[in-house]
């Protein structure tokens, strides 16, 4: 059987954290700042988990992560 390829576009949004879920940055924060509150673009900063549903497919895009 051949070796999976890596979608490496996946690979670059997402990291597998030791606990085997994955971590991304969240969206709305890159762009038009000047019209988001400092409290909300502050609450955007923190990395986030996926939710359960998700990693069924993260797991496919990234087998070796």
């Amino acid at each position: 059987m051949p070796k999976l390829k890596t979608n490496r576009g996946a690979a670059k949004r997402f990291k597998r954290t030791a606990t085997g879920k994955f971590k991304h940055a969240q969206s709305h924060h890159s762009h038009i700042l000047t019209k988001k509150s400092s409290k909300r673009k502050r609450n955007l900063r923190p990395l986030i988990t996926t939710s359960a549903s998700d990693n069924i497919g993260l797991i496919r895009l990234l087998p070796y992560a």
